[in-house]
């Protein structure tokens, strides 16, 4: 089953008094069943029904898939990835978080800052928490707690990260953590494929049984520390073949079984908040 957030951006026949260019205010949730979003009422981890209408999935703007409280991150837990950067492989998993601040969806722009020379894409699969909980015991099974899937950019200005030291600049910046465009509640982690395309040339391309921490040993480490609620977001790490991000440049990132992110990179003469 694939979640997903979405805006009407377009109307049908019967409402053509409105513009088809205009994007209505509320944000629905909705389950994607083939070509068409149905509107669901509720949230996605809670009790929700599925009285509502169907749009086409065409005439729908989609958003980031959750709301999180945190995006908690691991680095380096790919080995060939950790290599590249002539890092060592972490003895336990590398945490360090992106802000809710930092999150866009599907078809938004990735803002390149002013005070970045080298901004880099990291392709990622990333688990959507789906109940609250902390400690978990031995023989609890982590994916009870887990909604589902979803594809993520770790977007990071590395020569920053270089600097710095730890990662909470390089990695922090607006429009730094897309995500989506859906939630698959279903994926075998054991031959799931990350794979990123930068103007539709693959750059990167890893299989999920390749990362150093699998995702039980990450959940329940990160739950050692800090409670997860519904809608919080782990990225789980990328595989090897990072590089630099220009403006005018598409990066895309597809997870099989899940679908494909695709955001465009934008300079910051051309940020309208700038």
């Amino acid at each position: 089953m694939k979640f997903c957030r979405f805006q009407i951006s377009s109307f049908s026949a019967n409402e053509v008094h409105r513009s088809v260019h205009q994007i209505h205010p509320d944000i629905c949730n909705g389950i994607i069943e083939g070509n068409e979003v149905r509107e669901i009422r509720g949230e996605f981890w809670d009790k929700y029904e599925t009285a509502g209408p169907s749009w086409p999935l065409n005439s729908v703007k989609l958003l980031p898939p959750c709301t999180p409280s945190k995006i908690v991150c691991v680095g380096r837990n790919y080995a060939e990835h950790a290599k590249e950067l002539a890092n060592e492989v972490p003895k336990e998993p590398l945490l360090f978080f992106k802000p809710p601040s930092s999150v866009v969806g599907p078809d938004e722009p990735i803002i390149l800052p002013c005070l970045s020379q080298r901004v880099e894409y990291e392709g990622e699969l990333a688990a959507v928490i789906g109940r609250r909980f902390r400690n978990l015991s031995a023989n609890e099974d982590i994916f009870a707690y887990i909604l589902g899937y979803t594809c993520l950019n770790d977007v990071t200005a590395r020569d920053l990260q270089r600097k710095d030291g730890q990662f909470t600049r390089g990695k922090g910046f607006d429009t730094f953590c897309p995500f989506g465009p859906v939630i698959e509640t279903s994926l075998d982690l054991a031959s799931a494929t990350v794979e990123t395309f930068v103007n539709g040339t693959r750059k990167q391309f890893g299989h999920t049984s390749e990362m150093i921490f699998s995702l039980d040993v990450i959940i329940r480490y990160i739950a050692q520390v800090m409670t997860l609620e519904p809608g919080d977001v782990i990225a789980t790490g990328t595989p090897s073949g990072v590089g630099p991000l220009a403006a005018g440049d598409v990066a895309e990132v597809s997870v099989s079984g899940v679908g494909t992110l695709r955001n465009f990179v934008i300079g910051p003469d051309e940020d309208s908040e700038n």
